[in-house]
């Protein structure tokens, strides 16, 4: 993972991201997933720092890795891409007006978010130790 440094901290914020398709209806074929993937990251570019890192698609569901300063909220950048990619996708593709007829969507409300990064031990140990151990600076030959 790389770090950011911002004017008053250092950052380094991933989030595995699953959003799934309204009713799991299968419309994530390969032109609809390669379609959302560019507009994905043009979408981006209005949002600086926020990077797709990695998006894979399942006929019903993506998972995705996106890297999100702390500027953001999830919630907001969630919200934004949900809206304007489900507006796109209906509008490139009109057979999604027959798959949800009834409906102006895409996805299903909400969404699924897990951060990434150091696993829980790790930095469990790293908070409780700290300060504890003498980090062997002091046999260092200067």
């Amino acid at each position: 993972m790389e770090y950011h440094v911002g004017a008053h901290g250092v950052w380094g914020l991933q989030y595995h991201v699953v959003w799934v398709c309204k009713y799991r209806r299968r419309v994530l074929n390969r032109g609809v997933a390669e379609y959302l993937r560019m507009m994905l990251r043009e979408l981006l570019r209005s949002m600086p720092g926020v990077a797709l890192e990695e998006v894979g698609f399942d006929e019903d569901h993506l998972h995705m890795l996106l890297e999100i300063p702390p500027k953001y909220a999830i919630s907001e950048v969630m919200g934004q891409l949900k809206a304007q990619t489900a507006s796109g996708l209906r509008k490139r593709f009109k057979w999604l007006e027959k798959v949800y007829w009834k409906e102006n969507v895409v996805w299903s409300p909400g969404y699924f978010v897990s951060s990434v990064g150091a696993d829980e031990d790790t930095i469990r140990k790293y908070v409780k130790y700290q300060g504890q151990h003498d980090s062997d600076q002091l046999l260092m030959e200067l």
